[in-house]
């Protein structure tokens, strides 16, 4: 008897862990992603009627959705190598396609915000576990995969306050529906990731590493604590950015309408910058893009204190911050190996940072004004380079120390 021959295509090649078709579902489930963590904010509207909350009620929500979000990672981290990848996004998918239903038609608020927390847990684990396999299920094109994947997140934070936008927020449920439906129907083309990937899967001997004391153990948790400071602080800086621009933009003398349009440009560039930097990373190592994206940030941050450039230099914020994220990833791999938690550390770390950004600088904005918002911005992007310097003479010396080693 004959088998019928793979379609093209649709095979896991053995040096990868998606097929073709599992790439694009990737690309399109961080569409997805992108689409429900934004849209909350244009739902709030409806939902303040709806449900009579006052604004910081309304907000709850997309706390709910965060909290989920980190719950989510440290979950399917423990979980991760340990049951198959497809188990692990399966369930994902699931949960955010049952949340975001919930979230839909809750007849009440504590349902809702449930429902918030069930779609962030599928989130986290989504958002982990793509990352991971996609750090390493690809060789050497890695770090460029890991750009356009996350480019892809930026696309549904555009497109999902444009569909709200264009619905109305009375709508919000049945956009909510949609996305369950994206979401389910994206359990499909799972069957084209690999269930287990070498390199990805934990390994039980690197448990004890992570407790060593010795000068091994502080010199990971050294360079753990440098990657967790300069995830957080990015994150922070791109979340600031994105709330206080507008703001700010006002402050100084523009329009709301323009300042708005000049805060879409920003979450424009942020997704175009990781695109164009993908095949960057081929040619370029990773600490030198991030170092480059670092400074580039803090000196559009420097130039946004002038008013006649702020629109202008927020623009290059986004272009410049982009890289930064995916592009560490594959970094810290290399740099923590002996970590067994250090991806879910730092993913886990950039949520809470976008989370406390928010409410950390309005603080500051409070004690000072408005004005000052590129200016507290600026310092936390000096810290990144500042991290991204260290981090880069760390492992540097510890690459040079290997090679010596290795030619004794």
């Amino acid at each position: 008897m004959h088998t019928l021959p793979t379609p093209p295509g649709t095979a896991v090649r053995p040096d990868r862990a998606f097929s073709t078709p599992a790439v694009v579902a990737s690309c399109v489930g961080f569409v997805l992603i992108g689409a429900l963590q934004s849209l909350y904010g244009p739902a709030l509207p409806a939902l303040r009627q709806e449900f009579g909350l006052s604004p910081s009620g309304a907000g709850l929500a997309l706390s709910a959705h965060f909290i989920g979000g980190v719950t989510g990672v440290l979950a399917f981290d423990r979980a991760f190598g340990r049951i198959g990848n497809r188990a692990l996004l399966r369930a994902s998918y699931a949960l955010m396609a049952l949340g975001s239903v919930a979230f839909a038609f809750s007849p009440s608020w504590p349902l809702a915000l449930l429902g918030a927390l069930v779609t962030g847990l599928g989130f986290g684990g989504l958002d982990y576990g793509l990352n991971q396999l996609f750090a390493t299920g690809f060789g050497r094109r890695s770090p460029a995969m890991l750009n356009i994947l996350n480019a892809h997140f930026g696309i549904g934070a555009i497109a999902g306050p444009a569909l709200i936008g264009l619905l109305g927020a009375d709508r919000y449920p049945a956009v909510f529906t949609g996305c369950a439906v994206l979401a389910a129907a994206l359990l499909i083309p799972l069957t084209g990731v690999r269930d287990r990937t070498t390199g990805t899967d934990h390994d039980p001997a690197e448990q004890t590493t992570d407790r060593s004391t010795g000068p091994r153990g502080r010199r990971t948790a050294a360079l753990l604590t440098a990657f967790v400071v300069l995830y957080v602080l990015h994150v922070a800086v791109e979340a600031g950015v994105g709330g206080w621009e507008p703001t700010h933009l006002e402050t100084v003398g523009y329009s709301a309408a323009l300042a708005a349009s000049a805060t879409s440009v920003y979450w424009l560039m942020l997704t175009l910058g990781r695109f164009l930097v993908a095949p960057l990373t081929l040619r370029w190592r990773e600490p030198t893009i991030i170092a480059v994206s670092c400074a580039g940030m803090a000196l559009c941050l420097l130039a946004a204190v002038v008013p006649g450039l702020a629109p202008y230099a927020y623009g290059g914020v986004g272009l410049f911050i982009a890289p930064i994220f995916p592009t560490g990833l594959p970094w810290l791999r290399r740099a923590v190996p002996a970590a067994r938690r250090a991806g879910a550390l730092v993913i886990a770390a950039s949520m809470v940072g976008g989370v406390a950004a928010g409410p950390a600088l309005g603080r500051t904005i409070e004690l000072f004004e408005v004005r000052m918002v590129p200016v507290v911005l600026f310092v936390l992007a000096a810290i990144c380079l500042a991290a991204t310097w260290w981090l880069t003479r760390a492992t540097g010396k510890a690459s040079d120390r290997s090679a010596t080693g290795s030619s004794s």
